[in-house]
């Protein structure tokens, strides 16, 4: 950078001494060309000191003030050399204006103070000692660009405190105003930033990582802070930083992600997905079979191999894991254990699997208790694996999931809240329309997470936590092997996230009502035709509530009851039990608009799924069908048209005109 500040510096320097040479032959306006020539030597000896300082400079102003300030000496070359016309009558035809030299000389005065503020902003603190900087001529048709232009200065220069108090008032610039924030992009303000991220204290850290959240506000600012390397940083936090900061971290990664979607694969590839389960997990749930377990309680491993058992084969319980480093396995969380502690776990754990095992089914376990191979690492299949650190306790690692968690039980209990909830929000944002990476969040089993956030999370935690297996369920909808993979019936945790999203339903008074409707809407093909305890509580949705719920509530049903869903007929008849077909009667006739399309779409599968029914008949559906053809509504939407055309044709061959209501 200093070479190029130099090679920016070398032209106006010249210009300057050809300005003062020229001034110095003037035979006309000499004592105008006198002054010029004094503000220009001003002037010339602060571009030479800025060139001796050039490795400080700070290159953005640098570039825009040497600019201007080497148009004003190219005028200022011009105008005195007309001062140098020899003979009389050059002289009477070289008209010069008075104004141009009182133009020029203020032109020079704002380079010079324009030079003169560029090598004061790019001083370190400490030759600064605290002085009012103010504001450059050049900042007089836009003060907020030099402001932007100080702040990004102290990022470069500053000690790590007024570094941080730099980042924060970015932070406020870029969040009053999106403009702002695309100067402080442009003005080279992501660098910085993410190395104060990097070293800066606590606050600093928080501060630019809240920054950098900020900025990220549309995929082309996004891409730009992708390609300054703001993934690995990111990630280094996620790892090792303190939880405080980690959570404005797990923050900003859902900002970029949702305003640049593209960067989802980038975060995924370095490890963000993994490091954000890990925090999930941190205090969340004891049997997670894809964690490592330090537990001082046999019942949670015992419950974590009962469950890996249910999902693998015998001859698989035990066979040792080779490969410590695999991205497929997310390591659990929690404390250290001491040696004796976690001999005792394993040896307890083992014991209480073996009564239902032959020694054939046992590899690596004899009558005498576990080998001490087996002590040290147990696993079961290459997706279910616990791994135990065998060594001393002032050895004891703290990394897992590639989380340090040293220290993390004593954080204060409002900051792992907001960890939980921010690595919730993370996981939403990056789960959203991404097949794979909802694969590696469900293939850590981060739905168990979800499930206990769902019933005993903070309020934020549960809103996020709900997002995010919305945006899962969302993608396992479209993707039949992640559906059959992550929410297989048997599955204990899909069953746990089912009973969480039908206690939401059932209870219906919360804000995680919606997309927890959606989340079952969008699982509709994963249940057994004699799972309908879902059925009856989105049914009862769709009578006296606002719309908005009302509509969700029919666009999940018909999920259950279109003709794409192998149950259908099953699901339709538990519908119309369930007295679904008089509440949307009721919304088709009275319904507000954005509910209506949604309610006949419903309506007509199952008119046309279960035509011989005999509450159908007496609810008069084929008449309320009629009537409905006829509307706008209808008539516009050539799908919805053929539909109730369709339903119609069903009824007629089931229904008497008496059934219909004519005469």
């Amino acid at each position: 950078m200093a070479d190029l500040v130099k090679q920016i510096l070398t032209k106006p320097i010249q210009l300057a001494d050809q300005v003062i040479k020229a001034a110095d032959e003037a035979c006309a306006f000499k004592q105008e060309a006198a002054e010029l020539k004094s503000k220009t030597e001003k002037l010339a000896a602060l571009l030479r000191q800025a060139a001796r300082a050039s490795s400080d400079l700070y290159e953005r102003p640098t570039r825009r003030i040497i600019e201007d300030t080497e148009q004003v000496l190219d005028k200022g070359l011009a105008l005195v050399q007309k001062c140098r016309a020899n003979g009389l009558v050059k002289r009477v035809f070289t008209i010069i204006p008075t104004a141009a030299f009182r133009k020029m000389s203020s032109q020079l005065e704002n380079s010079i103070g324009d030079v003169s503020w560029l090598l004061r902003v790019s001083a370190s603190a400490d030759d600064r000692d605290d002085e009012y900087l103010g504001l450059p001529p050049i900042a007089a048709n836009e003060p907020i660009l030099c402001l932007i232009w100080e702040q990004i200065a102290i990022l470069y220069t500053g000690s790590l405190d007024d570094r941080s108090d730099a980042a924060a008032s970015l932070v406020s610039l870029a969040r009053d105003n999106d403009r702002y924030g695309k100067l402080i992009i442009e003005e080279g303000g992501v660098p910085p930033l993410l190395k104060l991220i990097k070293e800066g204290k606590m606050e600093g850290q928080e501060n630019a990582a809240r920054a950098i959240g900020l900025l990220g506000r549309d995929s082309e600012s996004v891409e730009y802070m992708i390609h300054a390397g703001v993934c690995i940083v990111f990630a280094k936090i996620l790892k090792e930083g303190p939880m405080k900061v980690q959570a404005v971290v797990a923050w900003a990664v859902s900002e970029l992600a949702a305003n640049y979607p593209k960067c989802q694969d980038l975060f995924a590839q370095h490890n963000i997905i993994r490091l954000l389960v890990g925090h999930l997990a941190f205090e969340t749930i004891q049997e997670h079979s894809k964690y490592a377990i330090t537990s001082q309680k046999a019942t949670s491993i015992h419950a974590v191999v009962m469950a890996s058992n249910s999902s693998t084969t015998a001859h698989n319980v035990a066979k040792p894991t080779t490969n410590d480093d695999d991205q497929s396995r997310i390591p659990h969380p929690m404390g250290n254990q001491t040696v004796n502690q976690l001999h005792n776990v394993v040896t307890n754990t083992i014991a209480m699997n073996a009564a239902s095992k032959t020694p054939q089914q046992r590899p690596g376990y004899n009558s005498n208790g576990p080998s001490q191979t087996n002590v040290a690492k147990f696993s079961g299949n290459g997706n279910n694996s616990m791994k135990l650190n065998h060594q001393p306790h002032h050895q004891q690692s703290h990394s897992l999931s590639g989380v340090n968690i040293k220290g993390r039980e004593l954080e204060d209990p409002a900051t792992k809240a907001n960890m939980k909830a921010m690595a919730a929000r993370a996981l939403w944002r990056l789960a959203k329309g991404n097949s794979p990476i909802c694969r590696s969040i469900t293939e850590s089993r981060a739905l168990l997470c979800f499930a206990v956030l769902l019933e005993k999370g903070a309020k934020d935690v549960q809103y996020n936590s709900a997002m995010a297996l919305m945006e899962i369920t969302a993608v396992a909808e479209e993707d039949a092997d992640l559906r059959r993979s992550a929410f297989k019936p048997n599955s204990p945790a899909c069953k746990a996230v089912i009973d969480q999203l039908l206690k939401i339903v059932e209870k219906a008074d919360s804000d995680l009502l919606i997309p927890c409707v959606k989340a079952i809407g969008y699982l509709a093909r994963t249940f057994r035709a004699t799972e309908t305890r879902m059925i009856a509580p989105l049914v009862k949705l769709l009578d006296e509530r606002e719309a908005e719920v009302s509509r969700e509530a029919s666009i999940a049903l018909t999920k259950f009851a279109c003709t794409e869903n192998y149950l259908h007929l099953d699901h339709s008849k538990a519908i119309i039990q369930a007295g679904g077909e008089k509440h949307l009667i009721q919304l088709v006739y009275f319904g507000e608009q954005i509910v209506q399309p949604s309610a006949l779409y419903l309506l007509c599968y199952i008119a046309m799924h279960v035509p011989d029914s005999e509450q159908l008949a007496q609810a008069k559906v084929l008449t309320v069908l009629e009537w409905a053809s006829k509307q706008s509504f209808v008539t516009q939407d050539e799908t919805i048209e053929a539909l109730v055309d369709d339903a119609k044709s069903k009824l007629e061959l089931y229904q008497s005109r008496g059934s219909r209501g004519f005469h």
